[in-house]
């Protein structure tokens, strides 16, 4: 996958891009946990959501945020960082013209910063938010969410408590017109150690009831 520079808001923005061979593929953004935590675009979570996407016939592109690696600027505590992500979906569009859809997934403050993303873009077809911090970030702009997706927690985070995420979910459960699956992965925490395969396994489940790329088998047949 060729390293990539494009231009952000406050300087040069680092990413990682794989283009798909499909003609006129859906693309896929990839969204990093906090810098203030050390996240980076190489995070163990988000180059697997990234594989994801790609072994589906996507476009894919996931990048660091201002500061973060070669990329310009510094830490703006989520308001430049959505700047960033828009610029990053504006450079891939500008390839992919004819891109049919995309999707937008993140962990954790790359979650949130998806989340806002999605509804400032219609464009965006649906959402993965792996362990969104609702004890941290304020989610109450998601009035009304605009899409349906998917919601992955760690059975054992400690960094994001499930209750957050529960009230969050049930906020989100009261809207019409969508669709929010959430689901719990069981003994895994925060960081999904050891159990990425199965997180995999979740976001492919989701992404073919979705109609999300490729369609791809996995070992799982209900969200736990």
């Amino acid at each position: 996958m060729p390293e990539i520079i494009f231009n952000g808001p406050a300087g040069r923005l680092e990413g990682r891009y794989s283009h798909s061979k499909i003609k006129n593929a859906p693309l896929a953004l990839i969204l990093h946990p906090s810098p203030e935590h050390g996240g980076t675009m190489n995070n163990k979570i988000n180059y697997t959501l990234f594989q994801n996407f790609v072994s589906r016939g996507f476009s894919v592109l996931r990048f660091n945020f201002r500061g973060v690696g070669r990329s310009q600027g510094i830490f703006d505590r989520g308001e430049g960082e959505l700047s960033d992500a828009a610029s990053a979906l504006d450079w891939m569009q500008d390839i992919n013209q004819n891109a049919p859809y995309v999707w937008v997934a993140g962990f954790e403050f790359g979650a949130w910063i998806g989340m806002q993303l999605l509804m400032r873009r219609p464009e965006v077809k649906g959402f993965i938010s792996v362990a969104p911090p609702a004890n941290i970030y304020d989610f109450s702009f998601l009035a009304p969410c605009p899409t349906s997706g998917l919601i992955l927690h760690g059975e054992r985070d400690d960094v994001v408590p499930a209750e957050s995420v529960d009230v969050f979910v049930e906020k989100l459960h009261q809207q019409k017109g969508i669709t929010v699956d959430y689901r719990t992965v069981d003994g895994a925490n925060h960081f999904f150690h050891d159990h990425t395969d199965v997180l995999s396994d979740h976001v492919h489940d989701h992404l073919n009831k979705a109609g999300g790329g490729r369609e791809t088998p996995v070992r799982i047949t209900k969200a736990a």
